[in-house]
């Protein structure tokens, strides 16, 4: 569906026929897509529009499905993501949510860590506020992360060392 609404905008820069519309959108398929159109009796498709009503009710069901506000509140952490990760893609899952929509649902979705006590203790009611916080607690997790790698390096090093060398 994207492809298409993509194909049209960029044909409306031209002033296209219907008839020209109908070739070249044809030379942009792939998969699937092209599959469904080959197969397609002529002289079926009489403009454009009709064209692109077919092609909508053949990939309806590849359209996703706009999530709403509601849908928010089912999202939730993974055990072991990192807050960075869930917040980003958390947050483009509804963009038009209002502030204090997204800070509630994002505060339910949370993982029952330090960030959730937090919240828990001094709550958010504005989005923005709730990211800024979360940058703090996120800040904490990489570092305490990269010190984790940096012990385990150390000791896979302190282990080479340790480690009898083949007599030569």
């Amino acid at each position: 569906m994207e492809h298409l609404s993509r194909f049209e905008s960029a044909t409306l820069l031209h002033r296209y026929t219907d008839g020209i519309k109908c070739r070249v959108s044809v030379t942009t398929f792939t998969g699937a897509a092209q599959q469904w159109f080959n197969q397609l009796p002529v002289g079926v498709i009489g403009s454009f529009q009709e064209f692109h009503s077919l092609f909508l009710h053949q990939f309806a069901s590849s359209r996703r499905v706009r999530k709403t506000e509601l849908s928010l509140f089912a999202i939730r952490q993974g055990e072991d993501e990192p807050l960075k990760t869930w917040f980003n893609a958390a947050a483009l899952e509804v963009p038009a949510a209002t502030q204090e929509v997204k800070a509630n649902a994002f505060s339910q979705g949370l993982l029952d860590g330090d960030f959730f006590k937090s919240l828990a203790k001094k709550p958010i009611s504005k989005f923005d506020a709730l990211l800024a916080r979360a940058a703090k607690y996120i800040n904490i997790e990489e570092a305490q992360a990269a010190k984790k790698n940096s012990r385990g390096e150390k000791r896979k090093e302190v282990r080479e060392e340790l480690r009898p060398k083949p007599p030569r």
